[in-house]
């Protein structure tokens, strides 16, 4: 069954890993369909995918909706309506259910009047036998007006207000420089921590990392050099219920058991900081991942947000590299994610 995920559109590579993670979790088998401009299209396989993709969007941070997909079609007026005449809705919309069509278009693809469309579709869905409901509908219809065409209804919608809510400024204690919510929760959910796991950060910083990890059910562990820093931290966990350890330390000789945590999150000092109480980056890095390793469970993974190269560092240490990609910050800042394995 085709899948399509409306995603956010704020990072290029990011919306499409967290899906993909966050499939693999659950225990769904997926096939890319077809990627248009933040419109990913999944072939999905598995048991009860519906209510699997209900308790993803929980999760997501980077997407809008996730649809069951009626049809894909050129990007024109007729092409849209007669593709929804020619569907077969009975998979979408049962008998007696009410619905409601809503379109929306991505960017500047196309000229199709929202308006218009969603006037048309609604039309002939109403022929099929059907009864529209504006204010209250039983089953919402999306148009998704990208490089083609996508009608579906919607499964699941991300509530992306929640993440605003959690903005670094408006938590309890603020310092600059640190994740926003929604890049902080991708990268919790491509670690695929589960409910129940362990999560640890050897540098937590103001705990933005292990607050998203914390609202996804994970016990969460971070170390911080600052005493400042982790006393704003524990601040922050407290204000949303967190179940948290956290520790003044050094992410170089952290004091955990070999093979104890689930899964690490950890957006290191660069440089850029003044708080560095190491020799050297050189070293901070290096003893820092070789930490990383030890604690972390076999099979399980760990993702680390970088301005610099880190693969030497993770494999010295013995990781497995499964995953490189970046997103440009703005033009004197580019963050490199590595997504790192433990066999």
């Amino acid at each position: 069954m085709l899948y399509a995920f409306e995603l956010s559109g704020e990072h290029a590579v990011l919306p499409c890993k967290e899906v993909f993670a966050c499939l693999s979790m659950v225990g769904l088998e997926y096939r890319e369909h077809a990627f248009f401009d933040q419109c990913l299209v999944l072939d999905i396989e598995g048991e009860d995918v519906d209510e699997k993709l209900v308790f993803i969007a929980d999760r997501l941070a980077m997407s809008h909706h996730i649809l069951k997909v009626v049809g894909i079609c050129d990007m024109d007026n007729d092409s849209i309506i007669s593709m929804c005449d020619a569907s077969d809705l009975s998979g979408h919309l049962s008998e007696g259910q009410t619905y409601v069509v809503r379109a929306k278009r991505i960017r500047h693809h196309g000229d199709v009047n929202r308006e218009y469309i969603e006037g048309r579709l609604g039309g002939s869905i109403f022929r099929k036998g059907f009864r529209a409901n504006l204010k209250n509908p039983d089953i919402t219809f999306r148009l998704i007006m990208t490089d083609r065409a996508i009608l579906g209804t919607i499964v699941a919608s991300v509530d992306r207000g929640a993440y605003e809510h959690r903005a670094p400024h408006k938590k309890p204690f603020f310092y600059p420089g640190v994740l926003m919510p929604r890049v902080a929760r991708a990268l919790v959910n491509i670690s695929q921590v589960k409910d129940g796991e362990s999560l640890f950060d050897p540098f937590s910083g103001t705990a933005g990392i292990l607050v998203e990890a914390g609202l996804v059910g994970a016990h969460v562990i971070g170390i911080e050099v600052r005493h400042k820093i982790s006393h704003g931290a524990r601040l922050n966990l407290d204000e949303y219920n967190t179940d948290y350890s956290l520790l003044v330390g050094d992410a170089c000789r952290v004091p955990l058991k070999d093979s104890c945590v689930d899964a690490i999150v950890t957006d290191p000092p660069y440089g850029r900081s003044a708080a560095i109480k190491a020799e050297s980056l050189h070293h901070l890095y290096s003893d820092s991942f070789g930490e990383m390793y030890r604690v972390l469970r076999q099979g399980k993974l760990a993702v680390v947000v970088s301005e610099i190269k880190v693969i030497e560092f993770a494999e010295n240490a013995g990781f497995r590299v499964a995953d490189v990609f970046t997103q440009k910050v703005h033009k004197s800042l580019t963050r490199t994610f590595t997504v790192l394995y433990k066999d």
